[in-house]
């Protein structure tokens, strides 16, 4: 398959490379065509728009890269540090809840 290095997260992938192809061509096209209508220049406009889907799309690969990292460890093999994790978590928890219940309104 042609496709098979892109694994998961394709709506990820495909928001990000959409957005990247408008942000780009709005900069290009607001860098290098000179677009004046009665005297004003809409130049910049573009730069803006093209840099703003740009950065949009950050969000796209940076969803799109994060759901394909593999060989995240399972929760058997954090089983020691997962369980301290998880009592330290419900102390603190308890200890937050115990002090805005005995405090009152």
């Amino acid at each position: 398959m042609a496709c098979s290095g892109l694994k998961r997260c394709k709506v990820a992938l495909g928001f990000a490379v959409i957005f990247d192809i408008f942000g780009f061509t709005a900069l290009f096209l607001g860098l290098f065509a000179p677009l004046e209508m009665k005297g004003r220049d809409f130049g910049d406009l573009l730069v803006y728009t093209g840099a703003v889907l740009v950065l949009i799309s950050l969000g796209g690969w940076v969803m799109w890269y994060s759901g394909n990292i593999e060989g995240m460890p399972t929760q058997k093999d954090l089983s020691g540090i997962g369980d301290a994790v998880d009592r330290l978590a419900r102390k603190l928890s308890r200890k937050i809840y115990t002090h805005h219940v005995h405090r009152g309104p």
